[in-house]
């Protein structure tokens, strides 16, 4: 049903109508089919993509969709099949009685030559089912050159209350992918500059000491500093011990790594793991067991980081060499495994990670936001929000862009989608704002917000429609 909500959502202005009578007799709508997007593109890597279509409830009885489509410079069984299986055009997807939406795929049998386009068309023609009406995205452009989306809605996969994944979602390819959160510690930027960020959604806090020896330091050594280092003190200057919340490289709570034997060894609270008790309607669980501390030294060799860490107790350290990818903006190292992990997508392949967050409460330090987004700040991306008081989302164009709302901050979005609740009170969508997202590539879209829980009103199940100005 939550998925029933937000496709409703997508196609605005549309009402369903039925049969009504001044006596309140019950309101029959009609079973309402639709391409849950309105345009996909593969990649030049992509051999096949599937193609989802939507329902307004759940099918009544077994049925077909018949769907026709027209192609460009593409002919069916040299450039692309279909499963089902394609007859001139037409495409017969069957529909389950109880099933709430359903799927076809396009293959892709080769990449169209350089310098030509290579496209489909697909239109939603009838349904055999009994009272119903193809409304929405009736019309599907599937290009096989790369090419943004031109809007589509998408539910990130936190999975619930623990929100225990961070996903990065890319707007123009309409992808997601996911980490779990406490798969990683340590992030190693690989740009031009030096710099190491600190996994904040697990809430990992760090502090350099007055030591240059890893081996000569003991839990005793900073028993006194332990307390302090941590998020959510309540002090204001605990702010020093993360990273800065706006994404700023300049701003990591490791200094800027060199290869001088001054490097400073450093305290680092290792956060906590993902939680996994089971919350309340409209709460989280967010963390489990604290993850205990490491004691860690980084310097540079050349343009590779050299990472010594152990447990606050070692007299002998643990070392590695992380070279800098350049397919990726940070190349991430876990304690857990003691090796490099993939967490990120690829430079310039994700545009927005929903995540739990490590950020500032003025006045009161660092503290743990739940339902938080980012933007790829490395990767040129940059939001700003609206609100509904000024101009509606339907009426919002690129005539009404304003470049100077841009900022250099992560927090474009941040948690302003969304009410906190409080004391009997569910959290609950902001209904009077949208955004304004500009990729690296200088695509702009509006985006609005459609779910924050699941109809059962669990946390971690977030939703938005956009679409490309």
């Amino acid at each position: 049903m939550r998925k029933n909500l937000y496709f409703l959502f997508f196609i605005t202005g549309l009402l369903l109508t039925g049969c009504s009578s001044d006596d309140s007799n019950e309101i029959t709508q009609p079973f309402v089919v639709a391409f849950e997007n309105p345009s996909a593109s593969f990649t030049t890597e992509e051999a096949s993509k599937t193609i989802k279509l939507v329902f307004s409830e759940s099918a009544p009885e077994d049925g077909t969709v018949f769907i026709t489509y027209t192609g460009e410079n593409a002919v069916y069984g040299e450039d692309f099949t279909t499963d089902p299986v394609s007859e001139e055009g037409t495409l017969n997807v069957a529909i389950t009685k109880g099933s709430s939406a359903l799927s076809f795929t396009i293959n892709k049998l080769q990449n169209p030559m350089e310098g030509e386009s290579m496209s489909l068309t697909f239109n939603l023609e009838s349904v055999t089912i009994e009272n119903s009406s193809l409304q929405g995205n009736t019309e599907l452009a599937v290009s096989f050159t790369e090419a943004p989306a031109t809007g589509g809605v998408i539910a990130a996969e936190v999975g619930g209350a623990n929100e225990p994944n961070q996903v990065y979602v890319d707007l123009s390819s309409q992808t997601q992918v996911s980490a779990q959160r406490d798969s990683w510690d340590l992030g190693f930027y690989t740009g031009t500059n030096n710099r190491v960020i600190l996994n904040g959604s697990i809430y990992m806090a760090t502090a350099a000491l007055d030591a240059t020896d890893i081996d000569a330091i003991s839990a005793a050594d900073v028993s006194e500093l332990q307390p302090a280092v941590a998020v959510g003190t309540f002090d204001a200057t605990n702010t020093a011990y993360v990273d800065s919340p706006d994404g700023s490289l300049e701003g990591t709570a490791l200094a800027e790594i060199t290869a001088s034997e001054d490097s400073k060894v450093y305290l680092l609270n290792l956060g906590y793991e993902v939680g996994t008790e089971t919350a309340e309607a409209g709460s989280v669980e967010i963390t489990g067991e604290h993850r205990g501390w490491k004691k860690i030294r980084i310097t540079m060799s050349g343009s590779d980081y050299i990472l010594q860490y152990a447990d606050l107790d070692a007299t002998e350290h643990e070392e590695i060499t992380i070279s800098k990818d350049e397919l990726t903006d940070f190349t991430f190292f876990s304690f857990n495994t003691e090796e490099i992990v993939e967490v990120q997508p690829e430079k310039g392949k994700w545009d927005l990670n929903f995540t739990v967050f490590t950020n500032e409460i003025p006045g009161y330090g660092s503290y743990g936001y739940a339902d938080f987004i980012v933007n790829n700040l490395q990767g040129g991306v940059h939001a700003y929000m609206v609100s509904t008081e000024d101009l509606s989302y339907e009426d919002y164009t690129i005539a009404d862009l304003d470049e100077t709302l841009f900022i250099e901050d992560q927090r474009g979005i941040g948690s302003n989608w969304r009410n906190g609740g409080g004391p009997g009170t569910l959290p609950s969508l902001k209904e009077n704002v949208f955004f304004i997202v500009k990729d690296g590539d200088g695509n702009v879209y509006k985006l609005r917000f459609t779910a924050l829980l699941s109809e059962s009103n669990e946390r971690g199940n977030p939703s938005f429609e956009y679409h490309k100005l």
